[in-house]
């Protein structure tokens, strides 16, 4: 008892109670980070493909065995650096996706007061204009790349936003008959003990 309450008093002086479900920041930002960094990589692997045949090729045409051995060192090379840019490219830029998105979420929740779908679509809206908006290209190109980002982030996030808060409702209501089922569990331990002391009491008299 003593610390559930001070769990709580902790949770209420710090001013910020997150609801059982929600997205973490940090955590989606360091997933977001790590997907890109998957996506990247694998994404510059497939397109070295195309590259690596005309090192084959060149390899079939080239006798030396030196000049063949050094071919095969400069691909590889090659390969690794484009792998290992894409990665950290992909990495950068889902990660800062992600952490503009999760961040943006949490402040309109926080200054609207109320967590909803419409967060979520402002969110993915903004974010996705947002980026729109610092790809290269000319003023009119960057001008369409944050009108259809806002449309498509809006359209995008909203069904995901509301089958997320669903789901987060759901997880919140299992929490919570759960923790009604233990506090009745350790009501009824307590009557039977109770009861346990009482006999104890008769029978020393």
């Amino acid at each position: 008892m003593d610390s559930n309450e001070k769990s709580e008093e902790a949770a209420s002086s710090n001013g910020k109670t997150r609801s059982p479900g929600t997205v973490n920041w940090g955590t989606a930002t360091v997933i977001g980070v790590f997907a890109g960094l998957l996506y990247g990589g694998s994404k510059e692997a497939a397109a070295s493909v195309s590259k690596d045949a005309e090192v084959m090729l060149k390899l079939g045409s080239t006798p030396d065995k030196r000049e063949q051995y050094r071919l095969m060192r400069d691909a590889m090379e090659k390969r690794f650096l484009r792998v290992t840019r894409g990665s950290i490219v992909g990495g950068v830029r889902l990660g800062m996706f992600t952490a503009a998105f999760y961040g943006l979420q949490d402040l309109f929740a926080e200054k609207r007061g109320v967590r909803d779908v419409f967060n979520v679509a402002s969110a993915g809206s903004l974010t996705a204009a947002t980026f729109g908006l610092i790809l290269p290209g000319s003023l009119a190109w960057r001008a369409r790349n944050v009108l259809l980002g806002s449309v498509l982030g809006a359209a995008v996030c909203f069904p995901l936003g509301w089958i997320h808060l669903k789901l987060v409702d759901k997880a919140n209501e299992e929490i919570v008959a759960t923790k009604t089922e233990a506090d009745g569990m350790g009501e009824t331990k307590s009557g039977v003990g109770a009861a346990i002391e009482r006999l104890e009491g008769s029978l020393t008299k």
